[in-house]
């Protein structure tokens, strides 16, 4: 026999379902194929927060509302990010994939995810220290205004620097960090000059099409938010987005191993998550 907490749960379901639906054709905004376990945990925050007494009081604010949307699209973004995250993968990227990257006579690299930027100044730096930032045009993507405004400012908390720096010298830095920004009492700055080979620009890669032709795709720890299906979409859309034998490089809890993409991609460095369309 089902218990009052199964049957609660049930109808939680049914009504998260009936919300999403009504995101999407309210707003284009389309969540439908992310966990669930990951939506409901966020939901349930803002419902907490906003002192409403279920889901499907929710939905009726969503749809009458569009400043509570967008408080709850911002909830449902992930921004998790850091400069030089993972630093021996960076190092990776330095020491194996730049060469490859320079056999070409331009390079278009696309940070579908972007969040608030930081890795997109990573790259930035760790191109211009290895002499192709100049060669290169990088494309930094993201649905969250709020995250993409933030990247586009470059301006970050002074605390974090020191943790920032330490990812830089792990990743292989040839240069002293503080060169690539400055500073005042509270936050540091990227210096203008790093954001001159970025576009930043509203994507949704759920919802929006490819972009063609790049080298390299980086979309980091943005999948796992995904269920199997919508994954497989993704993956589909990156493989159309690369030349044949550019490389895509994924988040440390993310594989192209399940997925009925996984035979059109070589896993070149397969404890990296970095891999290389086919031809």
């Amino acid at each position: 026999m089902t218990n009052t907490t199964d049957d609660d749960k049930e109808v939680e379901d049914l009504e998260i379902n009936l919300l999403l639906e009504g995101m999407f054709k309210r707003y284009g905004y389309d969540f439908r194929d992310y966990s669930l376990a990951h939506l409901r945990r966020r939901l349930r925050y803002r419902l907490d927060s906003s002192g409403l007494s279920d889901m499907g009081a929710m939905l009726h604010r969503v749809l009458h509302d569009r400043s509570f949307f967008e408080l709850l699209l911002r909830d449902l973004s992930i921004n998790v990010t850091e400069m030089f995250r993972d630093p021996s993968i960076y190092l990776r990227i330095r020491t194996e994939i730049v060469s490859r990257l320079k056999t070409y006579p331009f390079v278009k690299i696309w940070h579908a995810g972007c969040a608030t930027g930081e890795e997109v100044y990573s790259m930035a730096i760790l191109l211009h220290e290895e002499g192709l930032l100049e060669r290169c045009q990088i494309y930094a993507t993201d649905f969250n205004q709020i995250a993409l405004k933030k990247a586009k400012e470059g301006i970050y908390a002074l605390d974090q620097v020191r943790h920032f720096t330490a990812n830089y010298q792990k990743s292989g830095g040839k240069e002293s960090f503080s060169d690539y920004y400055s500073a005042d009492d509270h936050s540091v700055i990227v210096k203008n000059w790093l954001k001159t080979r970025i576009v930043f620009a509203d994507h949704n890669l759920v919802t929006d099409s490819v972009f063609s032709e790049m080298q390299l795709v980086v979309c980091r720890n943005v999948l796992i938010y995904f269920n199997r299906e919508l994954q497989n979409r993704i993956f589909q859309t990156f493989y159309e987005s690369l030349c044949p034998g550019g490389f895509l490089w994924l988040g440390s809890k993310e594989s192209l191993s399940f997925s009925t993409m996984g035979e059109r991609f070589e896993a070149l460095f397969p404890d990296e998550k970095i891999y290389k369309r086919e031809l």
